[in-house]
This record gives structure tokens, sequence and C-alpha cells, in this order.
């Protein structure tokens, strides 16, 4: 990485005590040396140093008022990474872990992830150290509203259009629009999420989970494989997990284990997906609730056990660096021989380089979990045209999208790196090239 160590140094000096970001920028930075050497055009622009640097970081304070009349404080924020091809998009996210340097990372892998959908739209991502869990609704409506009430300020249907992710669902997104549409008088598709009744778009429930599998699928045909008849394993227990286990079951495979931030469960028949629906999307319990409905299940304490687990596929669908290089090595061992990413950055950087020496298919979360985003755009879209397209045609809409990213980040990593499956290099090319086109056909603002 000669030619962009001086830029990744100005990272780590400029934006002290933010890892995942760091590491999010180490990941693309090393992939661009070829593409870098090709246009020295883009390095003479400062189209590296501009792209690592947001174009706008917004940190504001939510009070709120809780039901016993206590006053709490939470910290939000939106950061506007990259507008060069389209208005920002990327999700909110509320937990407890969120903080300046998680939202820059997801940011900055929101601007190659949504170049890579083909359609027009930049990147951007934000959220709060709010934690959902435990509260009331009437709590959760005071804290989205006191969140909007500022964010109002700074997005727009042409501006910035965020979305759900970890603790923003279609409860949150509701209060969220509701106070928007109170505060600005108007109605118009400034979130994605939004519910059907009004302005929401059928299959964006299932959009990541079924994406990363369409992805896969493109993957493993490739390589004259497929999910038929395979054992999976799925970490998460979210939408981007369940959805992930109905679209792989229907695929043929039997998954085998899904996770929440308290453990995991391994069912060795295969995973009653209604039990698990009904748990986390009706009751809103926790995943070793699943023991009341499979005695022959097992549940275990902690996450990074599910690891242990003999699949012939991963797919870690909970949250960021949730495999170490450790964990990497016990997957492997156990004859695991492809891995695809439902969760943004799940794997270190070192678990990366176990696959990649091990010749594992590999799909790269910018690529493998771009169905959510691409599908919100589908929303966007509808919203513009005030039309309502049915499940089936955003489903082939998104299965049509999955297999164009899974094309171009194939095609570049050959042209690049000459070897068509390493779409970690790939991704990032692919991504990457859109996005400095369009910054350097703007030029540079003084």
């Amino acid at each position: 990485m000669k030619l962009l160590q001086s830029v990744y140094d100005s990272v780590l000096a400029r934006n002290p005590g933010q890892p995942e970001f760091h590491q999010a920028v180490y990941e693309v930075l090393e992939s661009l040396e070829p593409v870098v050497e090709k246009h020295p055009e883009w390095l003479k622009a400062g189209i590296l140093d501009r792209i690592v640097e947001p174009e706008r970081q917004i940190m504001f304070r939510v009070s709120w008022i809780d039901d016993q009349g206590n006053v709490q404080v939470n910290r939000g924020y939106r950061v506007q990474f990259n507008s060069a091809i389209g208005p920002y998009k990327g999700g909110l996210r509320f937990h407890p872990s969120v903080n300046l340097g998680i939202i820059k990372f997801l940011g900055f892998e929101q601007i190659f992830k949504n170049s890579l959908t083909t359609l027009p739209i930049g990147g951007g991502k934000g959220g709060s150290d709010f934690d959902p869990k435990g509260k009331s609704d009437r709590e959760i409506m005071a804290f989205c509203q006191s969140f909007m009430t500022e964010l109002s300020m700074h997005i727009g249907a042409d501006t910035d259009v965020p979305a759900g992710d970890i603790g923003v669902g279609a409860r949150e997104i509701g209060f969220l629009y509701g106070q928007y549409k109170r505060l600005r008088n108007e109605f118009t598709g400034v979130l994605t999420g939004k519910g059907l009744g009004w302005g929401g778009s059928l299959a964006r429930t299932e959009a990541t989970g079924y994406g990363l599998c369409y992805f896969m699928d493109n993957l493993l045909k490739a390589n004259g494989k497929s999910f038929d008849g395979k054992t999976v394993v799925i970490s998460g227990s979210g939408n981007v997990a369940i959805y992930a286990t109905e679209k792989a079951q229907q695929m043929g495979a039997k998954v085998v284990a899904l996770s929440d931030s308290n453990g995991y469960i391994y069912h060795a028949a295969g995973i009653d997906l209604a039990a698990v629906k009904e748990i986390k999307e009706v009751k809103r319990g926790r995943i070793k609730d699943y023991l009341n409905y499979h005695k022959d299940a097992e549940y275990h304490e902690g996450c990074r056990g599910i690891w242990t687990i003999k699949c012939d596929i991963a797919l870690p669908c909970a949250t960021q660096n949730e495999i170490d290089a450790e964990s990497a090595k016990t997957l492997i061992a156990n004859g695991c021989w492809a891995v695809g990413e439902g969760a943004n950055m799940p794997s270190t950087n070192e678990a990366i380089a176990q696959y990649q020496a091990a010749k594992l298919l590999f799909g790269p979360a910018k690529a493998a979990n771009a169905g959510g985003v691409a599908t919100s755009a589908l929303e966007m879209s509808q919203n513009s045209q005030r039309l309502e397209w049915t499940f089936e045609e955003v489903d082939a809409k998104l299965k049509g999208i999955m297999k164009s990213i899974y094309e171009s980040a194939s095609k570049a990593a050959q042209e690049y790196t000459g070897d068509s499956n390493n779409l970690v290099a790939g991704a990032n090319i692919a991504g990457f090239v859109k996005v400095a086109k369009a910054m350097y056909a703007q030029g540079v603002a003084y």
C-alpha cells in the first residue's frame, strides 16, 4: 500500500480512538493500489484524501422523558459521507455501542456498497447510543420524536434518506416519520422501511437476507456449487438472519443455528423458522425461548461458540467483528468452504486473511449485504413515482441487482488481481471506481 500509506496515516492521525473506522479504511485502501497506478490523475486530484473524510458530521443531544418522569440524555449522530453519485443513503442504528467511530465505519462502507447497487445513492449513516431494549412503546416514541426534531434539519428526499438498522425497525421508523411529517408538513420519501400503507415497499423486510442468499447463489454457481443439501450456520436472529434463513431453506439448505446477543441455539434437525419468527417478530423475546418449542435443540450462552458448529456455509448476520482469526480457523478446520457476510464488517481483517489463505468462497459485506439498501432505493423510486410495485416485481429487481453486483465485483477482481473469486478486492474496486469518476468529474470545491 505504498502509494496510499500517507492517506491511511492521515486517517489514523485525524481520527484517534476509532478502530472500526481505521479497519474499514485500511481494508478498502489496500485493494486500490492497482487502480491508483492506472489512474494517477485521481491521486493528484485528492480523490483518496477526500473520500476518507466525511462531507459532514453531525452530532447532537437527544433529551427525552422516561415513564418515571425522569429526563434522559443520549447522543445522536448523522455522518453524511459522500454524495458524488446521489443523496446520502444509509441506516440509523440505536444501540449502546454506537459512537462516532462506529457510525463513520458504517458510513464509509456504505459509499461503496451503494455504488455497487448501480442505483444513484451516496453513502451515509446515523444513529444513537439509545438502547430500545426494555423500553416501553411510549418511551421509544418520546426518544424518536426528540431524535427526529434535530435530524429533520439535515435530511430530505433529495438530500439524505435514512433507513433502519440494528435497533430501528418498523415501530421506530413509524415514530420517526410521523415526527418528520409533523415538523416539515410534507409527505415525502425521506425515510425508507416505512409501513406498507404509507409509502413502504413490499420485500423490504426480506431484502438484506434474501439478497445475501442471491449473491452467494451466484458465487456458488460460478464455482459449481449450490445451497442445495448443504448445512448452514447463521448468526443473529433479526431481519437479516431470519430472511437469510428463509431463503437458504427455500434453496434447499439446512440451517442449524441462530443467535442473539446472549447466546446461540443449535438444532441438528434444522431450524424451525416459524418458531423463530414468533419469538422475535411477535413476542420480541430471546433466542433461548426456542427451547420452549423444540426440546431437542441446544442453547449455549455466549455468541462466539456458534462458529464451532460444523457447517458447509457460514452466514454471519449479527454485528461487526463477530468472527476473529481464531473463529475463522475453527470454521475452516471443521470443513466450512464458503462465508457470506450479511452483517456489516462481521469478519476482522485477520479472519478474512484466513478465508483467503484457505481459498474459501467469500462474499464480503459491501457486496453480499447490499440487498437491503438496494431495495430501500427501490422504495425511493416508488415514492417518487407515487407507485407501489408487487412483491414479485421488487424481488425480481433485487435478484437482478445482486446478480449485477456479483458480476461487477467478479469482473473487477479478474481485471485487477487475476482472480475472479477475490471479491474483497473486486467489490472495493468496482464500488470505488464509479464514485471516483463522479468526484473527478465534479471538480474540487474551493
